[in-house]
């Protein structure tokens, strides 16, 4: 018998299967590439997203840094509150003392002295900010005052306030107590 010769099989030239070999390593390759690429672009995304969580958080501390400052800002201004609402009481009774005339000559004496001490002591109240409501002649408004008593005078207008029954003061532009008056009513 004779040999075989094998020429059923068509031999591959070297420079097809090498460029084969190329092909599938471009393939393999560019596969790489667009795995590379949509990893990049969701990264990018992520880092889009943090971004505007950062500004989120910034803006954040900003407001907050706002709201602190302007507590702080009104703790500070209205420390004081406490205290000048006290000394209003020693204020209203150190009025109630000038204003008594049923006495004698040696205590008008001492009332002049309370006199200087109330000044003094108003002077203070008003180089902190506390100032006096006083609104008679003018509209009952509800925010400076509180109405305790009416009476009816033909010849003013209706809620019109009469006359202050107990001051009301205000520190800094902030009512601390109403003015108790007595308005007009028809």
């Amino acid at each position: 018998m004779a040999k075989k010769e094998k020429h059923n099989e068509n031999p591959v030239e070297p420079e097809v299967l090498e460029e084969t070999k190329e092909l599938e390593q471009d393939t393999k390759l560019n596969n790489e590439m667009l795995k590379l690429e949509a990893e990049i672009q969701r990264l990018t995304e992520d880092n889009k997203i943090q971004q505007e969580r950062v500004k989120i958080a910034q803006a954040e501390l900003v407001n907050y840094r706002k709201r602190k400052d302007e507590e702080t800002a009104n703790t500070i201004k209205y420390a004081n509150l406490d205290l000048i609402k006290d000394l209003l009481n020693v204020v209203d009774n150190l009025e109630r003392t000038i204003e008594n005339n049923n006495v004698s000559d040696e205590v008008k004496k001492y009332q002049d002295g309370v006199r200087l001490i109330y000044d003094n002591l108003t002077s203070t109240l008003k180089a902190y900010g506390v100032e006096e409501i006083n609104r008679v002649g003018q509209v009952f408004d509800p925010r400076y005052e509180q109405a305790l008593l009416t009476e009816c005078v033909e010849d003013k207008e209706d809620d019109v306030v009469l006359e202050v029954l107990l001051k009301g003061y205000m520190l800094k532009g902030r009512v601390i107590r109403p003015a108790s008056v007595k308005i007009n009513q028809k």
